[in-house]
């Protein structure tokens, strides 16, 4: 008898860490996106949080400049390059007046999400658990799953739901979700300016959240992702500004939005030694480190460019406000954010019974026009979908004039 193929026992194989992630949502609504265009249909797509905004000029033409030189093409720092490193800790000195070593406080990742889910395995194993908000950027919900850690989500309120503050909501949430873990969890993670729902929170939330964490022994991951987006005057806070948050906090900060340069995937994880240490040690196993022209000019871009998120700020805000206002003219009230590249629409309530996904399906069917369903968040997003500000105003206007009909279908 001859034996079984190969593939036969890879169909019968169950694969590990993959098993238990929930479908991919953004799937469906770009499969739909590109059976559209397909038909010749112009699609204007809010769906994916992609900047379309240009690298600064200075970063491009290092980056073009350090290529040929032959130096540079060898393995690079895991750790990143020192004068990176110094880079983000002189950033961090203007920016928020937080003082890091760049030796020891400082490590260069692939990203945000490499850092963050790297992180995670160096902080969290199986039986450990960790506090992550719901909705959330996905890599938030599944990154403690791949360190085989079990996840506890609290609740995160729509911004414009009522008049309370996010910020409280939420720490009541985290309150509420300490007191009932079987198992102490050993990681929080949170992100603000919050993607999806865009919430912002002040200083005195991120005194409450260290204080939190000294007493009760836990590790604080704030994803800054937004840290150069706040709008009408918010100035988003970093948790390191915090008397003593370097005992029991770290924090992520990326250039792929403040700078635009999000092919590039250059980020940082800052904030307490030991852990920067562990993630350093881990790294040094997995990886050589962005490619070294990259790093380079990285370093420009923070050091000759570094007013550049200003710029990009008052272009997101512009495009805010074309949606916001446009979507409000025609009868979908949705509240401005102050913070992050997105807005979070509650689903009109003539079409509440779709769901995100059923929701978002429809506008690219009837109005040419994609979303992210907030479903693909987690549970917690179903009454939402997300809206990136990555098309110009014009694009915008044209937009919203395809939805007028959409909403006013169902009024």
């Amino acid at each position: 008898m001859a034996p079984h193929p190969l593939s036969h026992y890879i169909s019968l194989m169950e694969f590990r860490r993959i098993t238990g992630l929930p479908p991919y949502v953004f799937a469906t609504i770009n499969a739909l996106k590109a059976e559209a265009r397909a038909a010749g249909r112009d699609v204007v797509d809010f769906g994916f949080g992609n900047p379309d905004l240009p690298s600064p000029d200075v970063a491009v033409e290092k980056l073009a400049e350090a290529v040929h030189n032959p130096k540079n093409h060898r393995y690079s720092a895991s750790r990143g390059i020192p004068n990176l490193r110094l880079a983000i800790a002189t950033r961090y000195k203007k920016l928020f007046d937080v003082d890091l070593d760049p030796d020891t406080e400082v490590v260069t990742t692939i990203g945000a999400k490499e850092g963050l889910t790297h992180l995670m395995w160096v902080l969290l194993g199986p039986g450990d658990t960790a506090i992550v908000p719901s909705p959330s950027y996905p890599i938030h919900l599944a990154g403690p799953g791949f360190a085989g850690a079990e996840v506890i989500t609290v609740a995160m309120k729509d911004p414009a739901s009522d008049e309370s503050d996010p910020g409280d909501a939420f720490f009541a949430g985290l309150l509420e979700a300490w007191d009932r873990a079987r198992v102490k969890p050993r990681v929080i993670i949170c992100s603000f300016p919050h993607n999806p729902t865009s919430a912002c929170v002040d200083y005195a939330f991120m005194e409450r959240l260290v204080n939190f964490a000294l007493e009760h022994d836990v590790i604080i991951c704030h994803d800054f992702a937004y840290a150069d987006l706040g709008f009408d005057g918010y100035k988003p806070p970093s948790i390191l500004q915090v008397p003593r948050a370097k005992e029991c906090c770290v924090e992520l900060y990326t250039l792929t939005k403040s700078f635009s340069m999000a092919g590039w995937r250059v980020g940082f994880l800052v904030g307490n030694a030991e852990v920067v240490a562990a993630l350093t040690k881990l790294k040094s196993y997995l990886d050589y480190g962005t490619f070294q022209p990259v790093q380079i000019a990285a370093i420009v871009a923070m050091n000759e460019a570094s007013d550049y998120p200003e710029h990009l700020l008052s272009i997101y805000q512009s495009r805010r406000d074309a949606l916001i206002d446009g979507l409000n003219r025609i009868g979908w009230e949705v509240a401005a954010p102050r913070g992050s590249m997105f807005v979070w629409a509650p689903i009109p309530e003539g079409y509440r019974e779709m769901g995100s996904l059923g929701f978002a399906r429809h506008l690219i069917e009837e109005a040419d026009v994609a979303t992210s369903p907030g479903v693909g968040f987690g549970e917690g997003g179903d009454g939402h979908v997300r809206f990136a500000l990555i098309e110009n105003e014009m694009r915008t206007h044209q937009a919203v004039r395809s939805l007028k009909k959409v909403i006013e279908a169902r009024r």
